[in-house]
């Protein structure tokens, strides 16, 4: 039996590779404790849930900066103290998130890590929690993970890890199009992923969705806004955190789901090419043969 082309082992190689990537167990951004239940999908939810979640561009609109928040060391400033100077990368998540929130601020340190840009010097990282009940003390255990990882000696001011009442998370995230919704019995939260870069004056100038950031566009977009331009809209698709209860390891409508549906798209998208391609590769050695066959002396 003749072997397959190089092409059909370079795709049979892919699909291994990826059906080992899809099948074997998601890690987190963070170690899991010993004693955890396994994770597991659960169909129920409360009602409208992901209806209500939004991240709208809402370029221009202008921060609030006179709400109040708690940065890392227990210092409570208003919003303005982290503009002014230059523009600021806005993540909002909650610092005792167990999923999603991790991966966008994973996706955000390697995006800017490999920038001229530096974090402190050019720009700012605010990271707000939308969970009132955060407290300093978990925002500065986030923010001693991902300067570790940001790896840039003297950029330390340049990262805030910031709490606050719900008045204020609401003021901001309203201005900034982010709609979460938090489920009521287990007090985890809905909501989607993504940042925004926004002007020294506090405006929205351009949204990046997901959790992995191109960091040219990261870096025009910065650049961009540091001159207090805006961007433009770009192609919403939203990744969703939604309801983990640590009690019972379940996750409803979750990244996880999400990340099932387009991983098995892919499988059959790879199980199609490589049936085109084998088809293809028969009928070229069929064709060879015949003519073989047929040329004078055979």
């Amino acid at each position: 039996m003749s072997r397959p082309s190089p092409r059909i082992r370079s795709a049979l190689a892919l699909a291994a590779a990826f059906l080992a990537l899809t099948t074997s167990p998601a890690s987190g951004d963070e170690p899991v404790p010993l004693g955890t239940p396994p994770a597991t999908v659960s169909d129920t939810s409360f009602n409208g849930t992901a209806s209500r979640v939004r991240f709208e561009q809402k370029l221009g609109s202008q921060a609030p900066l006179a709400a109040t928040f708690v940065d890392e060391q227990g210092s409570e400033n208003p919003l303005a103290a982290c503009f002014g100077r230059r523009p600021v990368v806005l993540a909002l998540v909650f610092h005792r998130c167990p999923l999603l929130c991790n991966q966008v601020l994973a996706g955000l340190t390697r995006s800017l890590k490999p920038l001229p840009l530096q974090a402190g010097v050019d720009f700012d990282v605010v990271a707000v929690s939308i969970d009132p009940e955060d407290t300093p003390d978990s925002a500065a255990k986030k923010k001693a993970g991902y300067l570790e990882r940001y790896d840039r000696p003297g950029s330390e001011a340049g990262w805030k890890f910031l709490t606050g009442k719900k008045e204020a998370i609401d003021a901001l995230c309203e201005s900034v199009g982010f709609q979460y919704v938090q489920n009521p019995a287990t007090k985890q939260y809905a909501h989607a992923a993504g940042i925004v870069v926004l002007t020294p004056g506090g405006q929205a100038a351009q949204y990046f969705f997901g959790i992995d950031y191109p960091p040219k566009e990261v870096d025009a977009a910065i650049r961009r806004a540091a001159e207090g331009r805006t961007g433009s809209k770009i192609a919403a698709m939203l990744l969703l955190c939604y309801d983990y209860d640590s009690a019972t390891g379940q996750y409803t409508l979750s990244i996880v789901r999400l990340l099932r549906v387009f991983g098995t798209l892919t499988a059959l998208s790879l199980g199609l090419y490589l049936f085109l391609m084998f088809r293809r590769e028969h009928r070229g050695r069929v064709g060879d043969a015949a003519a073989a066959a047929d040329a004078p002396g055979a």
